[in-house]
């Protein structure tokens, strides 16, 4: 694998974007102190008028622009090589202003809670405050989980301290831990990495795919008990703030700043729990089409189809993303060539760069996204998944004032989301041949039953971990495989379930984001709605408004906008029945074809 700076720059982010170089950097970083250094001279006056207030929280916002985009500029950085010891140093000072920031705005908060109601009333009644009204309003609605200013300034200080679980994690993923190698289908060693167990968990090969998913699980399982602490320390972190600030649980806690009724969590595994007769239908499936005497957990990945070629060079998925998307709009579509020729995008693996894809949207500058491509249609798939958030980001940043622009992750999914849809859309209506079409539908297939399912899954996997550390249950590796295990058995009823399948637990990164995971579930759900209404219609009005929107509403207010109500269970159940009714699809399908 090539060092970083052996790759191509065509196909490299340009960090010249946000600051002209590191000296740039470093001068923006002292801009930064100073801007923070400014946030309490204001305090106690806040309440003075609708100008003060404004004042107030311009302060905060201005200082917070500035050390977001000091982290951001560290944090792709290092994402790009976090061996770099530079990089990590870089992204060290950063969040060193993070936290120097969150101490001295620690005092806004509850200053805003402590006005008296009436008077709040008067000042946020003003058109001044227009812009602010509902930030201050989410304030003053947490004001029974917001504590005194000295124990707000306690905990604005243990901010950096609770990274560690985080940061140790993926460090240890990223960049320490060094997977074995295995024979590929020719028969040559490969050395497995995080950038390619996708590609070998997938090989038409059984021996390749087992040996992929050994190879790659028993490098973490020999880490289990480490990693057990990592995870368990950010269990017992998150309900350590839910008590102290006074909430029910953590999972409370993690769904108040959205106004997500903890109704609509349990919904939701309800409903896949209500659906599981669909997954044995879909195993059952899988294991006819493979000609395998029992399914293991390991072909879940494998294509049912073999011998389909749609290898997918980025040129490729670069032109196909841009002609399914078209149903945005021809705005979106610019918006497109703009991220592809204007390095928006990281495309290609490298050592020490971060696993997986992720999409960073850099206010005033433009999203950031990575990839690590390898050619594959799921490549294609990635992409457009990413750029579903980028173009989130890039038209609620056109749209909102630096307060309001930073949409919550439950919206976030969605946007993604959409554009996967709409890309298994395009390729049902032009495909024609029958092999190919057979293999899109697998791919929808594997949406499904990796976002809705498998996401619902690990949903329900931090429920009870989190209800484990409540009750005083020790949180160490044995315990969380058993629970692990328990719930892939329910889920994936009449698959064997091999015991290194117990600790897969133990990669998820985002795990370390507590109660993350569920709105995968609720955004891929709320996604198959909005892009078969655009589809059937033509008309894409209420989705690019939503797109608009970033923080300036409720997430679930927000979905409204888009047509989508998550309160009410419809929107999960009938994508769980077109699950049903596309495996049909598929099996008619396989069955003409042989």
């Amino acid at each position: 694998m090539k060092a970083r700076n052996e790759m191509n720059p065509e196909f490299m982010w340009d960090f010249s974007h946000i600051y002209e170089n590191d000296a740039a950097w470093e001068a923006a970083c002292e801009e930064a102190l100073v801007a923070i250094d400014k946030v309490p001279t204001v305090a106690g006056t806040l309440s003075d008028s609708p100008e003060a207030m404004k004042k107030g929280i311009g302060l905060m916002c201005d200082a917070e622009e500035k050390v977001m985009l000091c982290y951001l500029y560290t944090m792709l950085k290092k994402s790009s090589d976090a061996s770099d010891p530079a990089f990590q140093a870089m992204e060290a000072k950063a969040m060193g202003l993070l936290v120097k920031l969150q101490s001295a705005a620690a005092f806004l908060n509850p200053e805003i809670v402590s006005i008296p109601a009436d008077r709040f009333e008067e000042l946020i009644g003003s058109p001044i405050l227009a812009d602010e009204v509902f930030a201050l309003k989410k304030i003053v609605k947490a004001s029974a989980h917001t504590l005194s200013a000295d124990k707000e300034l306690m905990l604005a200080k243990l901010a950096d301290a609770a990274q560690t679980p985080d940061n140790a994690f993926s460090m240890l993923n990223n960049v320490d831990l060094v997977f074995p190698t295995i024979k590929d289908e020719n028969g040559n060693d490969v050395q497995l990495s995080n950038g390619n167990f996708s590609v070998y968990r997938e090989s038409t090969v059984r021996s390749v795919r087992e040996a992929a998913f050994n190879a790659y699980f028993g490098t973490f399982k020999k880490f289990e008990n480490t990693i057990a602490e990592l995870y368990g320390g950010s269990v017992k972190l998150d309900c350590y703030f839910a008590d102290v600030r006074g909430y029910e649980s953590a999972r409370a806690a993690a769904l108040f700043n959205n106004d997500v009724p903890e109704t609509v969590y349990d919904s939701l595994i309800d409903a896949v729990h209500d659906s599981l007769p669909y997954m044995r239908k879909y195993l059952e499936l899988r294991k006819k089409a493979l000609k395998l005497e029992k399914i293991d957990m390991f072909d879940l990945y494998a294509p049912m189809m073999e011998d389909v070629d749609f290898n997918m060079p980025y040129e490729s998925g670069k032109a196909l993303v841009k002609e399914a998307l078209k149903p945005l709009g021809e705005e979106y579509g610019k918006l497109l060539d703009e991220a592809y020729e204007n390095h928006w995008i990281d495309v290609y693996e490298n050592k020490g760069k971060r696993s997986g894809a992720f999409s960073c949207g850099v206010y005033g500058v433009h999203p950031y996204v990575l990839l690590n491509y390898t050619d594959t249609l799921d490549d294609a798939f990635t992409l457009a998944h990413e750029l579903g958030h980028a173009m989130h980001s890039y038209k609620s940043s056109e749209a909102q004032s630096f307060l309001n622009h930073n949409y919550s992750i439950m919206v976030a999914e969605v946007a993604s989301t959409v554009n996967e849809v709409l890309l298994t859309l395009h390729l049902l209506k032009t495909e024609t041949d029958k092999k190919r079409r057979a293999y899109v539908l697998n791919h929808f297939l594997e949406s499904f039953r990796t976002t809705l399912y498998r996401q619902t899954l690990f949903a329900e996997f931090e429920r009870e971990s989190h209800r484990m550390c409540a009750e005083g249950v020790p949180l160490t590796a044995q315990n969380f495989s058993e629970l692990y295990k328990s719930l892939i058995s329910k889920y994936y009823e009449g698959a064997e379930i091999n015991e290194i399948m117990a600790n897969e637990w133990s990669y998820i990164p985002h795990f370390y984001n507590a109660f993350y995971v569920y709105q995968y579930a609720t955004g891929f759900s709320s996604a198959v709605a909005i892009a078969k209404q655009i589809v059937e219609t033509g008309d894409a009005t209420g989705y690019l408004k939503f797109l608009t929107l970033g923080g300036s509403d409720y997430p679930i207010e927000e979905l409204k906008v888009a047509g989508i109500d998550l309160t009410k269970p419809e929107t999960v159940k009938n994508a769980l029945e077109l699950f049903g009714s596309t495996i049909d699809e598929l099996s008619a399908l396989i069955d003409e074809i042989k």
